[in-house]
């Protein structure tokens, strides 16, 4: 059951361990274990997820599921052990009712009581043991409102309080399950044992043996069962199931595989990047395991409502058998006293929340989409705009020279060529997208860069200066200059002996459904800003083709979380980013988002949400997904509220019966179950919506 009513008994806080394995989830490398530590099972983190119910009555703590073990399966409901107890107690009760009709008093008692028995064994133990540990919940007051009925003699109601409150309580725990189950799924697509190539040849090993570094064979058609490098091989893999990407990807020597990705025609030689207990599949699982436990807003609401009612609920109870017994009828009273009990106890409100999150994280994850905490969930819902970084997020990552233009005399290949000598030992970006473009750049002496504006080095002998237009004039190309930024190309000048000699352009097109992504914003009445340090007519450019309107050009770190702070205050704002300068932005927003295959260590560590794949078109998806989970979490809790409040006068002033009161209680929590399911299901295209047009370009140093 859920421990949304009165908390649960440890606090959750994940290790550092569970920290770095959720960087290398996403593709980024922190400090890398031992391969003898990798294998260690004392160093693999463990997320043991907490099911227990302070409210309700607590299951067994359940140990994650590691990679290669078969995952705990749901039986069919008619072959549940957990709802024996519950039909066992309804075949008794109907038959109960039937002998009673019949006038058989004696026997229908006896069956009566095997009723009462066979329900209340699901609850009243661990009633007690609560109870015995200072903790009030909703087991305690259905245990009071069944001996109650019985010592007034009505033994037949104490026995349907029993069946619908055990009953109820099997159905949740089937509904946690299922929530879980599409989860706990994913660990399905990592094989029980791979081919490890050694000295001596390929042998097979179980995936719980594999360890870091050792190199997998990978045959046609075969799962990749952890983390890796290619090695040695070219083929295609489906990587779908993972990162919600459906288009497979080529692969080669040096690329990144995700476990649990399908291989393609060809045989891969993947070095491992993670052992086979811990991987990007087993983190997933874990990380939204945690989320769960950490509860948002509503979840704090469902707390607040539901901690002080057990209490009260027991008061009122017992001022109503008070006042029956000052006004002289405390049988009555008594009785209306146990129905109060009942019609006012808060299990709904306890459920409204958790069975909510779990479906709705526990989806999200097999769209590609990791969501760290309920809190971020549900602030997900609430977002009204997005601030999206240029470079690698909205942007392929990837720059490539598409123009160069020379002054008179100059021939276009020197100029990449000095460029490409002068770049070859710079980190940059840029740098490498010019040296990518020469295959035989000569060597180049003396170079000395200057961080942000550009570098300088000998080539032979000449002098040569290749920077940004803030650093080096481009003079006598400076419309030339010009007409490349606005067409979203950044300028690289060279210059040979004092000369401009060159201007080398450089863009990192647009994600191919960038636009689109942008569109499906707009049309779900989302805003959208461009955040980039790079120049304005560039970013100006490249956020026109995406219809991106508002544009921070020029922003260096401390300028984007002060744009982000800015936003967020007017209203809920999500970042979505992937490098260290993004950082504080992403740790501002309402929800820091972290394009995480590509993301940097400081991107992740920062974000609310991570990407296991590429695709930008998950933003929208996740948003949509997240404010449908909102509408369904406030229904329950609305509808948990209604149901109290109508009860309780009802139950008060004798209008309904404790058989009644049980019947309806009971119903409104196994409604309240079945709509929090619905959080699995994605949420439906959202409809077009005006989005107004304005045009801003707000530059900074």
């Amino acid at each position: 059951m859920s421990d949304e009513c009165c908390g649960v008994d440890e606090p959750r806080r994940p290790s550092a361990e569970n920290r770095r394995a959720s960087l290398q989830m996403i593709g980024v490398n922190s400090a890398k274990p031992s391969n003898d530590a990798c294998c260690n099972p004392e160093k693999i983190p463990t997320t043991a997820l907490d099911d227990g119910d302070a409210c309700c009555g607590p299951d067994p703590a359940r140990r994650p599921v590691e990679a290669g073990e078969e995952p705990e399966v749901r039986p069919p409901w008619w072959r549940d052990i957990a709802l024996l107890p519950s039909a066992i107690s309804g075949l008794f009760l109907v038959a109960g009712y039937a002998l009673d009709w019949s006038g058989l008093g004696i026997v229908a008692l006896v069956t009566q009581w095997t009723a009462l028995l066979a329900g209340a064994w699901t609850f009243v133990p661990g009633a007690v043991r609560r109870l015995i540990g200072g903790r009030l919940g909703v087991g305690q007051l259905m245990t009071i409102a069944a001996i109650g009925a019985v010592l007034l003699g009505h033994v037949a109601e104490a026995a349907a309080l029993a069946f619908l409150f055990s009953l109820a309580e099997a159905l949740e725990d089937r509904a946690m399950d299922r929530a879980k189950e599409g989860l706990r799924a994913l660990l399905t697509l990592i094989p029980e044992n791979v081919r490890i190539s050694r000295r001596g040849g390929n042998v097979t090993v179980p995936v719980t043996e594999v360890c870091e570094l050792d190199l997998l064979v990978i045959g046609a058609g075969e799962r990749v069962a952890t983390d890796g490098v290619v090695a040695e091989g070219r083929s295609s893999i489906d990587a779908s199931a993972v990162t919600g990407e459906s288009i497979p990807v080529e692969v080669g020597p040096g690329d990144p595989v995700p476990a649990g990705a399908v291989n393609g025609a060809g045989s891969l030689l993947v070095e491992a990047t993670a052992d086979g207990r811990n991987n990007s599949l087993t983190q997933i699982v874990a990380l939204v395991e945690q989320a769960h436990g950490r509860k948002g807003e509503r979840a704090r609401l469902a707390d607040r409502i539901a901690r002080p009612l057990v209490p009260a609920v027991l008061v009122a109870a017992a001022l109503v058998a008070l006042f029956g017994i000052a006004v002289g009828d405390p049988s009555t009273w008594v009785e209306r006293a146990l129905v109060v009990l009942v019609a006012a106890s808060p299990c709904a409100m306890a459920i409204a929340v958790p069975v909510t999150v779990i479906s709705a994280i526990g989806s999200a994850s097999k769209l590609g989409v990791v969501i760290k905490s309920g809190a971020a969930f549900e602030r997900l819902g609430t977002i009204r705009k997005v601030a999206v970084d240029k470079t690698g997020t909205l942007t392929q990552g990837r720059p490539q020279v598409t123009e160069v233009r020379t002054v008179v005399g100059t021939a276009r290949d020197d100029v990449l060529s000095w460029a490409a000598a002068i770049e070859a030992s710079s980190t940059h970006p840029l740098a490498a997208a010019v040296t990518a473009a020469v295959q035989d750049a000569p060597v180049a002496v003396d170079v000395s860069e200057d961080a942000g504006r550009g570098v300088t080095g000998r080539v032979g002998n000449r002098l040569i200066r290749v920077g940004s237009p803030r650093w080096l004039d481009p003079t006598g190309l400076r419309s030339d200059a010009d007409e490349l930024a606005e067409a979203g190309a950044t300028v690289v000048v060279v210059e040979a002996d004092g000369e401009v000699t060159g201007l080398i352009g450089v863009r990192d097109e647009l994600r191919r459904e960038a636009a689109e992504t942008v569109r499906m914003l707009h049309d779900q009445g989302i805003g959208t800003v461009m955040l980039t340090g790079d120049d304005a007519r560039t970013a100006r450019a490249l956020a026109w083709e995406a219809g991106i309107d508002d544009v921070r050009a020029e922003q260096l770190p401390a300028d984007k979380a002060a744009a982000v702070t800015k936003l967020a205050a007017a209203g809920p704002t999500a970042m979505v980013g992937d490098g260290i300068n993004d950082a504080p932005a992403l740790a501002t927003a309402t929800v820091g988002i972290a394009m995480g295959a590509t993301g940097s260590a400081a991107a992740v560590e920062s974000a609310d949400i991570a990407f296991t794949g590429h695709d930008l078109r998950l933003i929208p998806a996740a948003l949509a997904h997240a404010r449908r989970g909102r509408r369904i979490m406030t229904a329950n809790i609305a509808l948990a509220l209604t149901i109290i409040v109508v009860l309780f006068p009802l139950a008060l002033f004798g209008v309904l019966g404790l058989a009644g009161v049980v019947l309806v209680h009971e119903v409104a929590e196994v409604v309240v179950i079945l709509n929090g399911l619905r959080a699995a299901r994605p949420a439906r295209s959202t409809p077009p919506t005006a989005v107004p047009r304005s045009s801003s370009v707000t530059t900074s140093g």
